[in-house]
């Protein structure tokens, strides 16, 4: 429930003061007549009961009546956008070397993901689109502005869903711009992390990150790893143990000239801070306004609440001019 007009509820301190009133200085709280011998009104007398009562009536009334002005309403209101802000294809890199240990707590994946679902969370007004690759690549969630969707799509992403010994960057970009190739938005965005180079698939990414250029898709990408390497989890004959690798093999200069191609810029994330401070960078970078129209469906609901008030007040009136009547 909610109100039209809630700054009138204020209104409702009024209840303190005026029960207070009513207790000390009330009309009920004072004798009307002056008797040195009070049993002579006999029958007349009513007692502490019946101003209480009166008196608690009226404070209901009192607050009925805010109630009602106050304009209760129930129903429902809804936003619609007009036409989707941006569109944006987010691209995740699951091969096996995400697993590595250097974004403490987690392994790259996992604050990858941690980080892809607080930008998604941003992203009120837009349709967001999910892309994995590792060996090859594919569409694991298409552009949608269902964030609930997405966000259940991410929570099921893991190493192992596509071959994860090679890394096809190039493929992973040219999925992605099919996907933005027919959009409408005013804005098309690509938002690509990795920690590796392209050692698979027929697509060169500088070519690909060109040809997502000419169709008006903008390219950031994001290099993940920190500079001394990680500790990576290996299985072996004794069960899994934690071996320390190098920095992985990740090709800047070919990510840069990606996102120079696409008009982007490139980032390198080598912990779990700066990686959400990336994200929240480009987050800002691609604010776009949208017109919202705003439908509302509200029905009032201070009929039961005045029905109420009026019933109480004339029990009030006829109560104290009959069985509660004051002299004279």
């Amino acid at each position: 429930m909610t109100f039209a007009r809630p700054a009138l509820l204020w209104l409702l301190l009024l209840v303190i003061p005026l029960g207070f009133y009513e207790g000390r200085w009330g009309l009920w709280s004072r004798a009307t007549l002056t008797f040195s011998h009070t049993p002579l009104l006999g029958p007349l007398k009513k007692g502490f009961f019946s101003f209480r009562l009166l008196s608690f009536l009226r404070l209901v009334v009192f607050v009925l009546g805010v109630v009602a002005l106050a304009r209760p309403q129930e129903g429902q209101s809804r936003q619609e956008s007009t036409t989707p802000a941006t569109d944006i294809v987010l691209i995740l890199d699951i091969s096996d070397s995400m697993r590595s240990l250097d974004f403490a707590p987690k392994d790259r994946l996992g604050a990858a993901l941690d980080v892809l679902k607080e930008f998604v969370k941003a992203r009120t007004h837009d349709r967001l689109g999910l892309v994995l690759f590792a060996r090859y690549a594919f569409t694991q969630c298409p552009l949608t502005a269902d964030q609930g969707a997405l966000l259940g799509f991410l929570d099921k992403v893991k190493i192992g869903l596509v071959d994860e010994r090679q890394t096809a960057i190039g493929s992973a970009l040219a999925v992605a711009a099919g996907r933005l190739k027919s959009s409408a938005a005013k804005s098309k965005v690509i938002v690509l992390l990795t920690d590796g180079n392209n050692n698979a698939g027929d697509v060169d990414p500088i070519t690909a990150g060109k040809a997502a250029a000419a169709l008006g898709i903008k390219i950031y990408t994001v290099g993940a790893g920190s500079t001394e390497g990680g500790l990576f989890p290996v299985d072996g004959l004794l069960g899994r143990r934690l071996v320390r690798v190098p920095e992985q093999d990740l090709d800047e200069a070919t990510l840069r000239r990606v996102a120079e191609a696409g008009g982007g810029k490139y980032f390198r994330a080598t912990d779990m801070k700066r990686l959400r401070e990336v994200y929240k960078e480009i987050d800002a970078l691609e604010k776009t306004d949208v017109n919202v129209v705003t439908f509302s469906n509200y029905k009032d609901r201070y009929f039961p609440f005045l029905i109420t008030m009026v019933f109480l007040l004339g029990l009030e009136m006829v109560l104290s001019r009959t069985l509660f009547r004051r002299i004279p």
